[in-house]
This record gives structure tokens, C-alpha cells and sequence, in this order.
């Protein structure tokens, strides 16, 4: 025959204690707090909240119970719920770490651009200069569409229309000047 656990019945006291921080008492908030932090704590840290955050999870847990004091059932557990209410929060404490480390991972995989070595810039340096010289030798008509086009970044149509002209000459204009620039540019070399 087996003997079954008496039903562990809440504590009249305490239930009143709840009831009374409903109210808005303080101070039988404090007195639940005297009670239940080492429980609270305990529980805390059996569901592996790190150490540092427990003291703040238990005071969250207490400010907690200002707000739900209203809605408690006198009949249930206060243990109980004061644990319930601290797994609520430790809840809320994971899914917040775990957007922080989101965050995190996000800021920290920020694509950086390396810096050019002293010779890549020299090189950069020396092909800009060679285009810029290729360019300042092309007539101006084929400059300006060129200009427009490929380093503005205008479409044939938009060029045409702001030089005025037909967009076959844009087309024309544009197709000799890439063919100049780089026979001159070849030629630098």
C-alpha cells in the first residue's frame, strides 16, 4: 500500500501577504521578498541564468508581482506562483540575450574594405590618371557622352534629350568614344 503525498496546502498567510500587495502594500511586498528571494534565486539558477544576472532576474521577477498581485487566485500556491512568474522572466532574459547576440553577430560581420597596399593605390592612382588624360583627349562631343552615359550614369535616351541631339548620335558618339579611350589608354601603357 502505497502512501500518497499529503497536498501541500498554501499558506493562508502568504496568500493574504499577495493579496494585501494588490492593494498596493509595499510593505507586504517586502516581506515576500524576505520570504521567497533565496527560492526565487535558487530556482533561477537551477534553470542556468548565469550568476551575474540572478540578483536582477529576482528583483524583475518581485516588480512583477506588483503587477500581477491583482489577478492572483488565494486558492493556488504563492511558491508556486512566485516561480512561475520567475520562469516568465527568465524567459523574456533568453529571448533579450539572444536578440543582443543577434545584434552582435550582425555589427561584428560587417563587411570591411580592406585598405589598398601603398602599391594598389600607386596602380589605382596611375590608371586614373592615364583615363583622365585618355579623356581630356577626346573631342567634346564624344566627352559629353561618354561622361554622361558611362561615368553619370544616364540612359542613351536622357543623354539625348539633355544634349539635344538624336539617340543613334548619342549611340555613335558613344560607341567611338570607348573605342578611342582605349587605344589611348593602351597606348599610356
Amino acid at each position: 500500500m502505497s502512501v500518497q503525498p499529503a497536498a501541500v496546502k498554501p499558506s493562508t498567510d502568504d496568500a493574504l501577504l499577495v493579496v494585501r500587495v494588490g492593494k498596493g502594500d509595499l510593505e507586504a511586498l517586502g516581506l515576500l521578498f524576505d520570504r521567497y528571494e533565496e527560492t526565487v534565486a535558487r530556482f533561477l539558477k537551477r534553470m542556468s541564468i548565469p550568476g551575474s544576472d540572478i540578483d536582477d532576474l529576482v528583483q524583475t521577477t518581485f516588480l512583477q508581482v506588483l503587477r500581477a498581485a491583482r489577478r492572483f487566485e488565494p486558492d493556488i500556491s504563492v511558491r508556486g506562483w512566485l516561480l512561475g512568474i520567475a520562469s516568465m522572466m527568465a524567459r523574456r532574459h533568453r529571448r533579450s540575450l539572444g536578440r543582443l547576440a543577434k545584434r552582435i553577430r550582425t555589427w561584428a560581420t560587417i563587411p570591411r574594405t580592406p585598405q589598398p597596399t601603398p602599391d594598389d593605390a600607386l596602380t589605382q592612382r596611375h590608371a586614373g590618371l592615364r583615363l583622365q588624360r585618355a579623356l581630356a583627349a577626346l573631342p567634346p562631343k564624344k566627352r559629353e557622352a561618354f561622361v554622361l552615359v558611362t561615368l553619370e550614369g544616364m540612359s542613351g535616351e536622357e543623354a539625348a534629350e539633355a544634349l539635344g541631339v538624336p539617340i543613334n548620335t548619342i549611340w555613335t558618339r558613344l560607341h567611338h568614344a570607348r573605342r578611342e579611350l582605349r587605344e589611348r589608354i593602351g597606348e599610356d601603357q
